[in-house]
């Protein structure tokens, strides 16, 4: 029986650890429209033993246009600019110690996709307390993949994004009626369900009442 157990807790030992060395930097969503506005979010998991994170860049594809980044307590952030001003990379830095090898964040930002892209190619590069770098530029079948993000042909309500002002305010009102008449929905099915019962309350009292009467009148005083 013991050397079950510890054959057990040797294959969840090595499975843990084989799941903690398979991981990667990747970023989401991991499929997108072309045309629309997305929250892209990298995520970062810190691998080596003995040092932390310190600092990932991604180089940002080129059918994507960066429009903001989300701060980050504990991070600071740098921001690569190529032809225009073209934001074409971001750096996060680790104010502190870093991510610890058990540990993983996350870095949002938000963006948009070129209306004639294919596959947007996430190029990451972590660097470590120590030194060391991982290049995460290979492809899905290397030891150290880009996250791949697929693109795929936009829709009406992609290209509906972004539109006039009044159809934007007319879908905030929509959106606005909407939530006020599923409020005016709950608020009577709640009143209702307490109607119901507080109707069941009553009716079981006076059913309880007609038994206590039934029974009284049944129940016979004992002789002495």
């Amino acid at each position: 029986m013991k050397k079950w157990l510890i054959a057990g807790f040797t294959y969840m030992f090595l499975f843990l650890f084989a799941g903690i060395a398979s991981a990667h930097v990747t970023v989401k969503p991991i499929e997108v429209s072309q045309g629309s506005y997305e929250v892209f979010t990298v995520r970062v998991p810190s691998e080596t033993s003995g040092t932390t994170t310190k600092q990932i860049e991604i180089k940002v594809p080129d059918g994507v246009e960066v429009l903001r980044i989300e701060p980050k307590y504990g991070w600071t952030y740098s921001l690569n600019k190529g032809t225009g001003d073209k934001i074409i990379g971001i750096v996060w830095k680790a104010e502190g110690e870093g991510l610890k090898v058990t540990e993983f964040t996350e870095f949002r930002f938000q963006g948009k996709v070129g209306v004639d892209v294919k596959e947007l190619n996430w190029k990451a590069y972590q660097t470590y307390a120590d030194g060391s770098k991982v290049d995460w530029v290979e492809t899905s079948d290397g030891q150290y993949p880009a996250s791949i993000t697929v693109v795929t042909p936009a829709t009406s309500k992609d290209q509906g994004h972004g539109g006039s002002t009044g159809a934007q305010s007319g879908a905030a009102a929509n959106q606005t009626n909407i939530s006020g008449n599923q409020q005016q929905t709950e608020s009577n099915g709640f009143n209702r369900g307490m109607a119901i019962f507080d109707r069941g309350i009553a009716i079981a009292a006076f059913i309880l009442g007609v038994i206590a009467i039934v029974i009284s009148f049944v129940r016979k005083p004992r002789k002495g």
